[in-house]
């Protein structure tokens, strides 16, 4: 087979057509860094998507992979594997909760907990108890159970019908709230801090009556920490700063390292819901994988990455509010951490395209937010790099 080239040309006729690739070719990363193929050097402030959580080339997770990949790569969840237990033994000693089941990703996980809940209902003798609710401008992934309560007219078009007995609430609005869960409800998905939907943090009144209206239809609350979890906003799980311990967690993106793993953490209630053979999945858990989520945990704490997004978070919140001060095109900032959401008054893909031609890359989400992501390992001096380099568009444009 003739090796192909790597251009967009190439990628145009080998694939389906559902990714807006840049036009570059990675070579390595290092750091907050990475380096294509024709010796370029960008800083990377989305960090594979919120999922390099601890940067590019750190060797201990790249020793825990290698490692682990040496000894075995996959052998089931038919065996006892080390990996897993040790994985699921810190997210339960951080999380304080009770049980976990490893799957691949973050949709995978939702989908996991959908079931959970509807089989806690079930198996307390409510089947009519079905109703799962998410909160609006939400996004739960894009599998069909993800999909149905992520609901938004760009992901969903063309894929209906959806699953049946999924709703959405409206985002912070407590008489939304009163009005849609009842009886029926088996479950309420919550993004403590929403990431697809431009980096919106739910309202503590808000969750203090979802707690308890949970207490009185007998209803799961599900925390959603795909994007926000593993300390992006300053603490291992964005629901921690709340008065409200979730009955379920999800957990994916940064938790395996780079590599795919998604995570369902329980409390005592729902412990024994999950029986032989009512849930699985073939490469869940892989072994390597935990290996990496592991080593992952541990860079977390050991370098004090956690306290490094509350202060370079901090930082860049305080530049950027003072550029709002002269640029006019800055409506909003929303910052948790390292979770930063920078609201414009036009598409904010402008943005990014003109960050990328000065080898910065940022993010654009609902339409009009600069989303930043970086490692939670970047350092002040390079985050000042992405708010110079962003400070110098806004210049330019106003100047135009």
């Amino acid at each position: 087979m003739k090796t192909p080239a790597i251009n967009l040309e190439t990628e145009q006729q080998l694939f389906f057509h559902n990714y807006a690739r840049l036009p570059l070719h990675i070579a390595y990363g290092k750091g907050s860094f990475f380096y294509t193929t024709e010796g370029d050097r960008y800083l990377d402030m989305i960090a594979g998507i919120g999922v390099n959580a601890i940067g590019y080339g750190d060797q201990r997770l790249e020793h825990a992979i290698t490692e682990q990949a040496a000894k075995y790569i996959h052998v089931s969840n038919l065996f006892m594997q080390k990996p897993q237990f040790d994985l699921a033994a810190k997210l339960l000693e951080i999380s304080g909760m009770s049980k976990v089941f490893f799957c691949n990703s973050g949709t995978e996980a939702i989908e996991a907990a959908i079931k959970l809940a509807r089989r806690f209902a079930a198996r307390n003798g409510d089947t009519s108890k079905t109703q799962v609710l998410s909160l609006t401008n939400c996004f739960h992934g894009r599998t069909y159970g993800a999909l149905s309560l992520t609901a938004k007219p760009k992901y969903v078009g063309g894929f209906e019908p959806l699953v049946p007995e999924t709703g959405m609430i409206d985002f912070n609005d407590i008489d939304d709230l009163e009005r849609k869960v009842s009886s029926r409800t088996a479950a309420v998905f919550v993004e403590f801090v929403q990431g697809e939907g431009g980096i919106h943090k739910v309202s503590e009144a808000f969750i203090a009556r979802l707690k308890g209206l949970a207490a009185e239809h007998d209803f799961l609350i599900v925390a959603d920490e795909i994007q926000a979890g593993c300390g992006r906003t300053g603490n291992f799980f964005s629901y921690m700063p709340f008065d409200l311990q979730p009955d379920l967690v999800c957990a994916a993106k940064p938790l395996g390292g780079g590599l795919p793993l998604g995570a369902v953490i329980g409390c005592d209630k729902v412990a024994e819901v999950f029986t032989p053979g009512s849930h699985g999945t073939t490469f869940g858990g892989n072994p390597v994988a935990c290996a990496a989520g592991l080593a992952m945990i541990e860079a977390i704490h050991e370098d004090k990455l956690m306290e490094n997004a509350t202060e370079t978070g901090a930082m860049m919140r305080a530049t950027f509010e003072k550029m709002a001060e002269k640029h006019a095109q800055i409506l909003e900032i929303r910052q948790y951490g390292l979770m930063i959401g920078i609201t414009v008054n036009r598409e904010a893909k402008y943005y990014v395209d003109e960050a990328l031609k000065r080898n910065v890359l940022v993010n654009a989400t609902s339409q009009n937010v600069i989303r930043l992501l970086p490692p939670l390992s970047i350092s002040k001096e390079e985050a000042q790099l992405c708010l110079d380099t962003l400070d110098a568009i806004f210049s330019e444009e106003k100047q135009a």
